[in-house]
């Protein structure tokens, strides 16, 4: 139902004006060239052969014009006919009897012809727009169902304003602050805040208001139809976002639980190990050896270190969802950005194979060593340690693309997706080293916010594969 039907066609005779206007000028031109050329040839043509030529005219008005016209241009055509060429002329005597027998049949048959090709328009035109309203209303009452596809409400209410040939037409719902608010509105600017114009057909609680030519009583159920469509429509509209809302509402409870459940745990082990470490070294009862105080500092060094990680995280992942990151993007070398991240690694083996040849690439130099962080640690984290992750980077054209590749587990390719959703931690382990699952969501957020992408694959051999993709700078 996107395309729109074409314009209802009307009863012959319901176009008024224009026929009658048509008709009527067709008349004033058609019968004095009639006349002139007859009157030239008045000695050779006898007076049935003019008023068969005359009929002819009249039978074209009746068809241009409708019945008026026709029976008007009749009469004339019997006048001109008598004060022409029936002796004598120029007057609108008539000296033969059988003269006289031959303008009234003239006359006669004029008006019953008009009348019949009238009467005939009109059927041919009624089925014609029979036709037209059977389509126009399957099309309506197919609605999603149908083979065509739904329009929208603002396409629909185009197809009413050019199949009635409206200025304008709206859909408007009560408002108790402005009396009636459009729910949408196609063609020239108006206000409809009275809820009134020259057409207004209820729609349920809707009302449709349009403004343009007079209505014909044979329209209204056509538009009636376009009416309780156009408010089918935007009820499924207010309905989709009714269930978006609903969605977003949902996401963000989930979200809310998976953070309260996620910080919650992983605040409170570092703090616990904070509190434990600092209770001991400050009990006086207890005499703690150089390499015990130094151990319980170690831990609180450590646990203070993974609170800042944990919170750092959490502002990179609102200011990720908020879309707030500011992004500078400039030409980084690979090679540096990549030393750079396993500067801070723990010790197992990561080897690397990123040529300093290779060209630069566009990006923001902080957001990429961020993201290489978290993608490397999430590899060292799944990878056993007889196999070492190993980085890799290449060149292809006007993009550059650096591999980590990992020994883990993998992901199946129906998670791959997931696990890139904030508080999301596929195969954990518990353990020091387990995060809140934000590492890998804020790794492609960061990495789309520079305009490159962030993909995951299958290790050849087991393990998981991450393919970044910059853009070579120019």
């Amino acid at each position: 139902m996107t395309d729109a039907p074409a314009r209802l066609p009307r009863v012959a005779g319901g176009l008024t004006a224009s026929r009658r206007l048509a008709g009527l000028a067709l008349g004033a031109v058609g019968l004095p060239l009639c006349t002139v050329a007859l009157t030239s040839l008045r000695s050779t043509l006898s007076l049935p052969s003019d008023l068969l030529i005359y009929l002819l005219v009249v039978v074209l008005i009746a068809v241009v014009g409708g019945v008026l016209p026709a029976v008007l241009a009749a009469v004339i055509a019997s006048l001109l006919a008598n004060f022409w060429f029936t002796p004598p002329y120029h007057t609108f005597t008539i000296a033969e009897h059988d003269h006289v027998l031959a303008l009234v049949v003239f006359l006669v048959v004029a008006i019953t012809v008009s009348v019949s090709v009238d009467v005939a328009a009109r059927l041919r035109s009624r089925a014609e727009r029979s036709g037209a309203e059977a389509v126009t209303l399957s099309r309506l009452a197919g609605g999603s169902g149908g083979a065509l596809p739904e329009p929208s409400l603002e396409e629909l209410l185009e197809q009413v304003r050019a199949t009635f040939g409206m200025h304008s037409v709206a859909l408007l719902r009560p408002s108790a602050v402005s009396g009636w608010a459009a729910v949408a509105a196609v063609g020239a600017e108006r206000d409809w805040a009275d809820g009134d114009g020259e057409i207004v057909r209820p729609a349920g609680d809707l009302r449709m208001v349009g403004s343009g030519p007079a209505m014909f009583a044979e329209d209204r159920r056509v538009l009636d139809a376009y009416a309780a469509a156009a408010a089918r429509v935007a009820d499924k509209a207010e309905q989709a976002q009714q269930a978006a809302r609903a969605r977003e509402l949902a996401a963000v409870d989930r979200l809310r639980a998976a953070l309260l459940a996620a910080v919650g745990h992983d605040l409170r082990t570092p703090l616990a190990g904070i509190k434990a470490a600092v209770s001991s070294l400050r009990q006086d009862d207890v005499a703690w050896t150089e390499e015990e105080s130094a151990g319980l500092l170690a831990t609180i060094e450590e646990s203070t270190d993974r609170l800042a990680d944990l919170v750092a995280n959490l502002l990179d992942m609102s200011r990720v969802q908020a879309g707030a990151l500011t992004v500078r993007v400039r030409p980084v070398a690979l090679d540096e950005a990549v030393h750079g991240a396993l500067i801070g690694q723990p010790g197992e083996p990561v080897e690397v194979d990123v040529p300093d040849s290779l060209p630069l690439v566009t990006a923001d130099p902080g957001l990429l060593e961020r993201v290489l962080v978290n993608v490397i640690a999430n590899a060292v984290h799944f990878t056993p340690a007889d196999r070492p992750v190993t980085v890799g980077a290449r060149a292809e054209g006007t993009i550059a693309r650096l591999v980590v590749a990992d020994g883990g587990p993998g992901v199946p390719a129906a998670d791959r997706d997931r696990m890139f959703a904030p508080f999301q931690r596929l195969h954990d382990r518990a353990g020091p080293a387990a995060g809140v699952g934000l590492g890998l969501a804020i790794a492609r957020g960061f990495t789309e916010a520079m305009g490159g992408t962030l993909v995951p694959s299958d290790t050849p051999g087991g393990g998981l594969t991450m393919t970044l993709t910059l853009p070579v700078a120019r």
